[in-house]
């Protein structure tokens, strides 16, 4: 369980202590499930495929992967001053972005799937590194 440090940062930002890098891990694991989920859907359903892998979902999801990453990995290392978990979240999120390029056609599905999921691991130990650090 956690307690309230304060409700209000020097910015106006609503805060709780760890609430947006939990957030953050949160949507990694979302991210996981739907790397998984597709696998699933697509073994089973074939015309489900060709929703989940749309390359516009994972665009999309990265841009608030990025942006998640940004606020919370940056406000952690003004705050603790550490700067190890920018470091690996940003590594995280490089994979990420490697991953994309790869893309799905030609037989390379698998290989994105796996260094999208390789890249949101690292990203959410990025976040669970800056939450240590914070607390």
């Amino acid at each position: 369980m956690f307690t309230v440090a304060k409700l209000w940062d020097k910015e106006g930002l609503w805060v709780k202590d760890g609430l947006w890098d939990r957030l953050a891990v949160l949507v990694s694991g979302l991210c996981l499930v739907h790397c998984i989920s597709t696998i699933a859907f697509v073994a089973i359903l074939s015309s489900a495929g060709g929703l989940l892998l749309d390359p516009l979902i994972h665009e999309v999801g990265l841009g608030i992967a990025i942006a998640l990453g940004l606020f919370t990995l940056g406000r952690g290392v003004l705050e603790h001053g550490y700067i190890m978990p920018v470091a690996v979240g940003s590594l995280g999120l490089g994979m990420m972005m490697g991953a994309i390029t790869v893309g799905h056609e030609g037989g390379h599905g698998a290989a994105e799937i796996f260094y999208t999921m390789l890249g949101v691991g690292v990203l959410a130990l990025g976040h669970d590194l800056n939450y240590r650090a914070t607390h």
